[in-house]
């Protein structure tokens, strides 16, 4: 296929079966910026200065539905009514772009504006510190529209392990199976993007409802903490989930781990967290890059991942989370929300059919989270909510 008809059948594939992106951080950039001052950075308006994403940039890129990440640091006091502030950002950002965005908080909803031609708009909390061990808590996140959680982030939590942290309780802990149980009785989906290996397993050993990736890649192809083991893969089939890979070079290209490792200590000597995106924090950046050039991962770098992971795991069991302005640098050809029909075209080179690519953009984010809501509905028959206490499983 030329690229020219690649390129053209790519976005006429995203026209009818558009991308459910796993996760989008412009909820904490808004907060980052300009403290939700949304007048500051109008979506309606090009925002390629200041955010990888915009309303004309999502059109462009034929994205259908995003997971807006709640996300909070794990070291910010407060993480609760952080976290709250960051929902209230995204129902703030879909009251002002009713033509553009739908509040979306089932698979219904889902489909319902793809056939309005609206971008469904759902909720991911990133990291277990957002409920700060409180049952409660997780349910009035749910309550709210919260869709996924990430059990952890970068650092651990009281109940379960990070990938980039060392091992405290060894994966999951008591207390962390109840979360894992209390969400699939609420039908939030368990995220397992930045979690260790171990707690993964513990999760999948588990969860009666299908997890997610929300955003990541093959550890086979870059051998990164953050990015899945083959032995998870294989078990996703038997579980129903799916991994989204991402689009983060230090994720998916090799060379760019150490380059990493070296800029997030550059970050830290000019005393800023590794992952600001402020101004000032990415002319820091800059200067480093400009003294240390570095890797340049490609759209075909993220469909290597894409290709392995299909072989592993099925393309049943595959989708998108590309951590658009959670992420300081992108590949080449996917530098901002407007990318994925190269990613598409990409994969159409490779000789991914039709019926796969639809699979991967629209169909299998769909089929999860309503079996998700499946399971819920079941157990919500037979199990009361859990008021456990970390206190009373974990002593």
């Amino acid at each position: 296929m030329t690229a020219l008809s690649s390129a053209a059948t790519a976005r006429e594939l995203l026209a009818e079966f558009p991308v459910v992106d796993g996760h989008n951080d412009l909820p904490w950039a808004l907060r980052e910026q300009v403290r939700y001052d949304l007048d500051a950075r109008d979506i309606a308006t090009d925002q390629s200065a200041h955010l990888h994403t915009d309303l004309a940039r999502l059109r462009a890129g034929g994205v259908g539905a995003q997971y807006w990440s709640v996300y909070v640091r794990s070291d910010l006091p407060g993480a609760v009514p952080a976290t709250l502030e960051q929902i209230d950002c995204v129902r703030q950002l879909i009251d002002r772009h009713p033509d553009a965005l739908r509040a979306a908080l089932t698979a219904a909803d889902m489909e319902a504006a793809r056939a309005e031609g609206r971008i469904a708009s759902l909720m991911g909390a990133e990291g277990g510190h957002s409920i700060a061990n409180s049952l409660a808590t997780l349910r009035a996140l749910y309550a709210l529209g919260v869709r996924y959680m990430t059990l952890t982030h970068n650092d651990n939590n009281d109940w379960a392990d990070s990938a980039t942290d060392a091992p405290r309780v060894g994966g999951l802990s008591a207390f962390g199976r109840t979360v894992v149980r209390e969400m699939n009785r609420e039908g939030m989906l368990v995220d397992l993007s930045h979690v260790a290996a171990t707690t993964m397993r513990d999760a999948l050993d588990t969860s009666e409802a299908p997890v997610i990736f929300s955003h990541s890649s093959s550890r086979s192809v870059c051998d990164h903490p953050r990015n899945i083991p083959d032995d998870i893969l294989e078990r996703l089939p038997g579980n129903g989930g799916m991994a989204m890979v991402t689009f983060v070079p230090k994720f998916v290209l090799q060379a760019a781990v150490d380059w990493t490792a070296a800029a997030d200590q550059n970050m830290s000597a000019h005393g800023f967290h590794h992952l600001a995106t402020t101004a000032a924090a990415m002319e820091v950046h800059r200067a480093f890059e400009e003294r240390h050039p570095r890797p340049i991962a490609t759209v075909s770098t993220v469909a290597d991942h894409l290709d392995h992971m299909r072989e592993v795991a099925g393309i049943d069991h595959l989708g998108i989370g590309g951590d658009y302005d959670g992420t300081a640098f992108t590949p080449d050809g996917l530098g901002d929300v407007s990318g994925y029909p190269n990613l598409i075209a990409e994969l159409l080179d490779r000789g991914w059919s039709r019926s796969d690519l639809a699979k991967l953009t629209w169909q299998n984010a769909v089929r999860v989270l309503g079996a998700a809501e499946d399971v819920a509905r079941e157990l919500r028959v037979t199990r009361a909510p859990s008021n456990a206490t970390i206190e009373s499983l974990d002593a």
